[in-house]
């Protein structure tokens, strides 16, 4: 019985730093698929030397962009990662593990190799500010990147994208080890242009906010990720990342009031 081939897909823009090590992470999948998005350092470069296969293209958004490199694997069995993140061991077993499960009966129409579920998720591990989050929204930070691509894909979401799946997914154990690197600087810039597009898209599905939910939604995300899922215990850099999320959110709304006010202010002209 010939175990179902794998196909490691990511996307890319100046992620030379960070490339390497995702990419040693990934040796043990049958493909290694990069979509790069107009890079103008060594990443197509540093991808070539690591036996991926390249793909050089415009930019989409998140969501568009990952389906598309999705779309462009050699297998239908896919794992998406992002350039600063990591397989760890443990993850890798798991993964292995599931892509090698033989059900009791096997399926009419199927392979005799069949994992148990069309997807699986399994939780992400954040390096923020010099230290691996254990706790509050930095842990577990479930995250679907597993899946069978006949039967998910990815959202058309300009940010916040994800996975659906048309069926449950399984759980794996280990971390997918996320370690940006990046600077305070960076990571704050990074949430304000997130916040832009979390409320452009909102307000394009049709979605308006209130002046409550701009006060409420920083407290209760506060209060959910610090305190009830304790991120107090991750020390100082808890309590930033927590706080910073709360910020972004804060902006969201802001922006989405803003913006519907232009939108307003526009029809009534």
């Amino acid at each position: 019985m010939n175990p179902i081939k794998l196909s490691a897909v990511l996307i890319t823009k100046n992620a030379a730093p960070q490339l390497p090590a995702c990419l040693a992470s990934l040796a043990f999948c049958d493909e290694v698929l990069v979509v790069d998005s107009g890079s103008d350092d060594v990443t197509v470069a540093l991808a070539r030397q690591h036996g991926a296969r390249v793909i050089e293209t415009h930019w989409r958004g998140f969501g568009p962009q990952k389906q598309f490199a999705v779309e462009q694997a050699a297998h239908d069995w896919v794992l998406c990662v992002d350039a600063d993140e990591r397989v760890s061991e443990r993850l890798r077993e798991s993964l292995i593990a599931a892509l090698s499960a033989v059900p009791p009966v096997p399926k009419k129409g199927f392979p005799s190799v069949t994992p148990t579920f069309a997807a699986y998720r399994f939780a992400r591990c954040n390096r923020f500010m010099g230290r691996y989050l254990r706790h509050g929204e930095g842990y577990p930070d479930w995250s679907l990147r597993l899946f069978d691509r006949r039967q998910a894909h990815w959202s058309a979401d300009a940010v916040h994208e994800k996975v659906i799946a048309n069926t449950p997914a399984g759980v794996l154990a280990g971390d997918l080890l996320h370690d940006s690197a990046e600077s305070l600087d960076n990571y704050l810039a990074k949430q304000n242009r997130y916040s832009s597009l979390a409320a452009e898209t909102a307000l394009a599905r049709g979605e308006r906010t209130t002046t409550a939910r701009l006060l409420l939604s920083p407290l209760l995300r506060f209060v959910k990720f610090y305190v009830l899922r304790r991120g107090f215990l991750d020390g100082v850099p808890g309590l930033v990342h927590i706080l910073i999320g709360c910020g972004a959110s804060f902006a969201k709304h802001a922006k989405m009031l803003h913006g519907g006010k232009l939108e307003r202010n526009e029809g009534n002209g």
